[in-house]
């Protein structure tokens, strides 16, 4: 056994040969890069629920600055991942220089360059030949990137039906929409389903992670666990057994928009059918009527998700549905899904988690203040809350002041 695996599993509270036979197994994954120095993110069965946080430009804002800033700014406030889904000015510069800076994994989606690509070589998408493809996958692997998501669950097999039943919100992928066009525009199957044992390759070559994207995610609870999302996830599960046994580590991603009576049976489904993969959610969100509260709405289903077993949370800002996220919305984005996976962890039954929480009681009921923020999600947020008014009554906060209930516990069993 490895010096790294001991010290991973010591980090997660977890035995060492129990995070060993997760990994063989694969329901838990390193994810790690071959050309990233970074120390391997650990996922799946056993581990503390994780956070992804994502960044990047749009074709209407493309700042290499302030994407920088934002990756910063997640990082620091814990986000154990970052995806890079720049759409806009030089993707290549920002992917490398988002690469270069970060101390933590991360994660992109190639498609998404293939289409900007194409746009500077004056041809639509949808003339992209199999070989742009696998080579822009390839240059995102060359560049350090730790795992990819690739939408290779949808196949013809998979759409079968879909303009004639159609969704509330159709298909809320921007990936999945992209392969969806250039499967009807050629009347060919899906290029990463057809060729996925290239795929396979190019991801061992690099020792990257595959992230198998849900193009067919539910956008709307009233679109949730209908046949569409269902039947990519079945073959999602097939594609799991094979890179499997290709030596490939990989993750599965989830939903989503789900109402909160359906998160514990998406979570079983998806942990049945794809043999235990670490699952990769978003959010999920479980009430479509959030729009600039949607951390909040997001984290409600993140714990949820995270307690029945959902292993990778990606968290969603403010901005959600409405617009870029600013460097401001990407901390309460990371901040909301901490808590979402903190709050998992305690139901999981992590013992680390619970104490971090006994100590903080411990420290609040001390009045032990400084204690109490440095055990704290924000210490900085929280101070100033404290700060900005100070109570007449001695140790006391301005909501109970002199009636502070912890103050009277203090007294009343210090004169019995």
């Amino acid at each position: 056994m490895s010096d790294l695996i001991q010290k991973l599993a010591h980090e997660e509270g977890i035995k060492p040969e129990i995070l060993e036979k997760n990994l063989r197994e694969g329901s838990a994954v390193l994810i790690k890069s071959r050309g990233h120095r970074i120390k391997p993110l650990v996922l799946g069965k056993g581990c503390r629920t994780k956070i992804n946080a994502n960044i990047g430009t749009s074709p209407d804002f493309a700042s290499l600055k302030y994407e920088l800033k934002k990756l910063q700014v997640a990082i620091e406030n814990g986000a154990d991942a970052v995806m890079d889904l720049s759409t806009g000015g030089d993707v290549d510069r920002i992917r490398r220089e988002i690469v270069s800076a970060s101390t933590v994994a991360i994660g992109t989606v190639p498609i998404y360059q293939v289409a900007i690509d194409m746009r500077k070589k004056k041809k639509p998408f949808i003339k992209a030949s199999v070989d742009e493809i696998f080579d822009t996958i390839e240059k995102h692997l060359e560049d350090g990137v730790d795992f990819i998501t690739v939408h290779c669950g949808i196949t013809e097999e998979a759409i079968r039906g879909m303009a004639r039943k159609k969704r509330v919100c159709g298909i809320v992928s921007r990936g999945g929409s992209m392969m969806i066009e250039w499967m009807r525009a050629n009347k060919k199957e899906n290029p990463l389903y057809e060729h996925y044992d290239r795929l396979l390759k190019l991801a061992k070559r690099y020792s990257a992670t595959l992230s198998l994207g849900d193009g067919l995610r539910p956008g709307s609870i009233s679109d949730a666990t209908d046949e569409y999302q269902i039947k990519e996830l079945v073959i999602i599960g097939e594609l799991v057994k094979e890179a499997r046994a290709s030596g490939v580590s990989v993750i599965v991603e989830g939903p989503g928009h789900i109402p909160i009576n359906e998160i514990e049976a998406n979570i079983k489904l998806q942990k049945t059918i794809c043999g235990g993969a670490p699952f990769y959610v978003l959010g999920p969100l479980v009430t479509d009527i959030g729009a600039g509260y949607d951390h909040i709405v997001a984290a409600i289903g993140g714990a949820i998700a995270g307690y029945h077993g959902a292993d990778f949370l990606c968290y969603v800002t403010p901005s959600e549905h409405l617009g870029l996220p600013t460097v401001k919305d990407v901390k309460e984005g990371v901040i909301a899904l901490k808590i979402a996976a903190h709050a998992a962890d305690i139901g999981k039954g992590l013992v680390q988690a619970r104490m971090r929480d006994l100590s903080v009681s411990k420290a609040r009921f001390a009045l032990d203040w400084d204690k109490m923020f440095n055990l704290l999600i924000d210490p900085k947020k929280a101070k100033e809350i404290f700060h900005r008014r100070h109570s007449r009554s001695t140790l006391t906060c301005t909501m109970c002041g002199e009636f502070c209930a912890m103050k009277k516990t203090h007294e009343i069993f210090r004169r019995s």
